[in-house]
């Protein structure tokens, strides 16, 4: 019985008697991306032990290896995840893989981001976490809802409206003639709904130089 695809390292570390964890943490977090079954990976890992020692996997392997996968399986739910459950507005997850997929469209020859598209930011500064309003979530998350209706009238074609903090809603949209026009637009039109009282601020917000400081970016305006 031969060693299965995916499972070589383990069975080096065996034949050489090293420690096979980390090979198994490995395998483990491969299998999930990978979306095989955590039984697929265990059915791996025996056949790996069988191929070598001809016995079954110690627990601490099979322990290794079902953590890593399902730490593994829980990150791709989480980034896969498209829509924020309080307002209906898209994920930061799902804004950061629209964000990286002009990125690696722009390695296949398309415009660079930064030319092509930006970020227009509508902010309720008084609205953050630690504010007055920090212990009533649902009215927050109403307002949220209240803003992206407002994005969605002036934005109204294709373009990712996502919520990225507690008290922030972006878009990503088309770098255009017409974006300053319509940034400026959506700046009064916020002015028009009900915010609760809250100020609304509105700016365009430009991409950066590569997929992993966009990724900073988001983070930041998450914290800000």
């Amino acid at each position: 019985m031969g060693l299965p695809v995916g499972f070589e390292a383990v069975g080096e570390a065996i034949a050489e008697a090293r420690c096979p964890l980390a090979a198994c943490e490995a395998v483990g977090r491969e299998a999930a991306l990978d979306g095989a079954s955590v039984d697929e990976a265990l059915a791996g890992l025996r056949q790996a032990w069988q191929a070598v020692l001809r016995d079954d996997p110690p627990y601490d392997a099979v322990a290794t290896l079902v953590g890593a996968w399902s730490e593994a399986t829980l990150s791709v739910v989480s980034h896969i995840s498209c829509e924020d459950p309080m307002t209906g507005l898209s994920s930061v997850a799902h804004m950061r893989s629209s964000l990286a997929l002009l990125y690696r469209g722009h390695r296949q020859g398309a415009p660079h981001p930064r030319d092509s598209h930006a970020l227009v930011v509508v902010d309720l500064p008084q609205d953050r976490h630690g504010g007055e309003s920090s212990g009533d979530p649902i009215g927050r998350a109403m307002r949220m809802a209240t803003l992206g209706e407002a994005v969605r009238t002036v934005f109204a074609g294709q373009e990712v409206i996502g919520r990225v903090s507690a008290n922030r809603v972006a878009v990503l949209a088309e770098r255009d003639a017409r974006l300053g026009v319509r940034a400026r637009l959506l700046r009064r039109f916020v002015e028009g709904v009900d915010t609760s009282g809250y100020d609304a601020r509105v700016w365009i917000e430009g991409l950066p130089a590569s997929d992993l400081a966009s990724g900073l970016l988001l983070d930041e305006l998450a914290r800000s």
